[in-house]
C-alpha cells in the first residue's frame, strides 16, 4: 500500500500537468482546424469567382 501512495505522489503531478496542457492545446487546435477549413472555403470561393469573372491568379495579362 505504501508502495502506491510513494508512486501516485511521484507521478501524480506530471499526470495533472499534461493533462491540463493536453486539454489547452486541444481548444487552440480545434481553433486551428476551423480556421483552415474557413481559408479553405474561402479559396473556393475565391476560386469561384475568379473563373465567372475569366480572372486567373496569377497569370499576367499582357
Amino acid at each position: 500500500m505504501e508502495q502506491w501512495i510513494s508512486f501516485i505522489s511521484d507521478v501524480g503531478f506530471p499526470i495533472i500537468v499534461t493533462l491540463y496542457l493536453l486539454h489547452r492545446i486541444e481548444a487552440k487546435l480545434e481553433a486551428v482546424i476551423q480556421s483552415i477549413h474557413g481559408l479553405t472555403e474561402h479559396r473556393k470561393a475565391q476560386g469561384a469567382r475568379s473563373a465567372t469573372t475569366g480572372i486567373r491568379r496569377g497569370a499576367e495579362n499582357g
